[in-house]
């Protein structure tokens, strides 16, 4: 722990007190955190979070685990264990009771629910963006006006060119121009 004296000299180079509380009272920093809107979101984003675990959770076990049963001929990977004292027992509990054990088979079966939940809630989330997300209208491409030729050697010209890059033929302007240059 430090001496009083460093704590002084340490307060003196920040400018401030660390030894003391904040002025405002606990309460009063309280009601400040709770009165702010992002406080409220998260309750009801936690709230709501609960109610969809049940969801989700129906959805793995009622339809998703039978049919990973089905891939795996049945077997509970819950009952899977290593023991400690390298014996084998009739259950894992037997075995729990005697020794130390690895559970690694409930590990897998941790491991399997994670994925499917993260992949159900995936597939929700993409499908609740996509419904809420606004429908953009589709934009019309631009119509392509066909490129400019000069009259001598067919070749394609720039717009604004007054000679062709290809042959040095002078231009006439096409009537767009023309009328523009009329115009001004």
């Amino acid at each position: 722990m430090k001496s009083p004296e460093k704590i002084k000299k340490i307060n003196k180079k920040l400018g401030t007190e660390i030894t003391k509380i904040s002025k405002k009272g606990v309460v009063a920093e309280f009601k400040e955190f709770i009165s702010k809107g992002n406080v409220m979101n998260l309750a009801v984003g936690v709230i709501i979070g609960g109610a969809f675990q049940v969801i989700v959770k129906s959805v793995v076990d009622d339809i998703f685990m039978p049919v990973v049963g089905l891939f795996t001929k049945g077997v509970d990977f819950s009952g899977l264990y290593f023991a400690l004292d390298g014996q084998e027992y009739e259950s894992l509990e037997a075995a729990k009771k005697a020794t130390a054990v690895i559970s690694y088979g409930n590990f897998i079966s941790a491991l399997i629910n994670f994925l499917i939940m993260a992949i159900i809630i995936f597939i929700l989330v993409k499908f609740f963006n996509k419904i809420t997300s606004p429908i953009k209208p589709k934009e019309e491409p631009e119509e392509k006006k066909e490129p400019r030729l000069c009259e001598f050697c067919c070749m394609e010209v720039d717009e604004k060119a007054t000679r062709c890059p290809h042959c040095t033929s002078e231009l006439t302007l096409s009537p767009e121009e023309a009328a523009e240059e009329d115009a001004v």
